[in-house]
């Protein structure tokens, strides 16, 4: 991603400002230093959904990025059209990114969005290149591509039709419900490639969703997309991350976490302990420390060598997931699990009456 050049639309009703204005000298510097001198124009809308919200419009240089090779990532390539992330999600391991623009990683993650404003374009240009051989890419591996500027910006549309018009495969994650205003775009899309769509449900308690994820719709409302997707014949895995340790780890919390995973028709469910980056931990910590304080030693403790928690730990709320999962019909991600054989098209006739045979397409559950 690279801060260009950007003038403001016409018509917007946003307050507009150049990034090397008074109050934004300092991280104007910073972005000069980091992609050149160019301006960044910032919006701030006062409408309620976006209200103490600013939004860092840029036109990327490069959309497509590729996964460093010592990640964990089970994928090589991604597409992120934002920066930070209203979700505000105290434990999100993308904090530490933030800080390379020299934004802050707390209030700063969750309030000060960076846009991508031409990604449909560069997006579509990139894979028409020779030089891109048709990876498959994911989003939402970073920050939300269905955050709630999503809805103001809009760019998922032209990024979903850019991929289908090349065919090109690719997987979404996401927590928001706006990924069914494009429903008819990834049914489009899996009628010629693989597609793959996962929500995240780390748990189902109300109380703690409010605390953690207060940006993010209710855990019910995203069991409602993965029961609208199946509804279209997409099948919707579930990432049940992250369980967090001591909060959503108790037998009775996986279980009826489990249980309203499986009654939404989910094709899968995946667990994921809780990871605490550079950057996320300092501000998970520090939100643990005001609302769980009793529990800081044991958090020191369980994450004291390092981000991940123990092997142990990870290894229990796996099998006790897994177990849950085939007591309820469902069960862990596996390859090609999204995708089966489309039933046969009876053979069309031959010129001499004998049936022939062609290609069976791959679609999603």
């Amino acid at each position: 991603m690279r801060w260009d050049n950007l003038t403001a639309g016409s018509g917007d009703s946003g307050d507009t400002r150049d990034s090397g204005s008074a109050g934004g000298t300092q991280r104007g510097r910073a972005e000069a230093a980091l992609f050149g001198a160019e301006a960044v124009v910032t919006r701030t809308f006062d409408t309620p959904e976006f209200r103490g919200i600013t939004f860092h419009e840029v036109r990327a240089r490069s959309i497509i990025n590729r996964v460093p090779g010592a990640s964990r990532m089970p994928f090589e390539w991604t597409v992120n059209p934002y920066r930070g992330c209203s979700h505000a999600c105290v434990y999100c391991f993308a904090r530490k990114t933030h800080s390379y623009l020299d934004l802050d990683t707390g209030l700063g993650f969750d309030s000060q969005i960076v846009v991508k404003v031409n990604a449909p374009e560069l997006l579509r240009r990139q894979l028409a290149s020779p030089r891109w051989h048709g990876e498959h890419i994911a989003m939402g591996t970073n920050v939300d591509c269905y955050q709630r500027a999503e809805g103001r910006y809009r760019l998922m549309p032209g990024i979903v039709a850019a991929l289908r018009d090349r065919a090109n495969p690719f997987s979404i994650l996401t927590k928001g419900t706006l990924i069914l205003r494009d429903l008819d775009l990834l049914t489009q899309a899996a009628e010629v490639t693989d597609v793959g769509v996962s929500v995240s449900v780390g748990f189902t308690d109300a109380e703690l969703w409010r605390t953690v994820e207060p940006g993010t719709p209710s855990p019910e409302r995203r069991l409602d997309v993965v029961r609208a997707l199946g509804e279209r014949g997409i099948g919707c895995a579930v990432l049940m991350a992250p369980v967090i340790p001591f909060l959503s780890d108790g037998p009775d919390q996986l279980r009826a976490t489990v249980r309203a995973i499986a009654a939404s028709g989910a094709a899968s469910v995946t667990p994921l302990t809780l990871h605490l980056r550079p950057g996320a931990r300092e501000w998970f910590m520090a939100w643990l420390g005001r609302r769980h304080p009793h529990l800081t030693p044991r958090y020191e403790r369980l994450y004291a060598d390092g981000a991940y928690a123990p092997t142990w730990y990870q290894r229990r709320i796996t099998r006790q997931v897994h177990d849950l999962a085939r007591e309820y019909g469902i069960g862990p991600a596996r390859p090609g699990e999204a995708r089966r054989l489309r039933p046969p098209e009876p053979p069309a006739p031959g010129p001499d009456g004998a049936a022939t045979t062609g290609p069976t397409q791959l679609t999603l559950l």
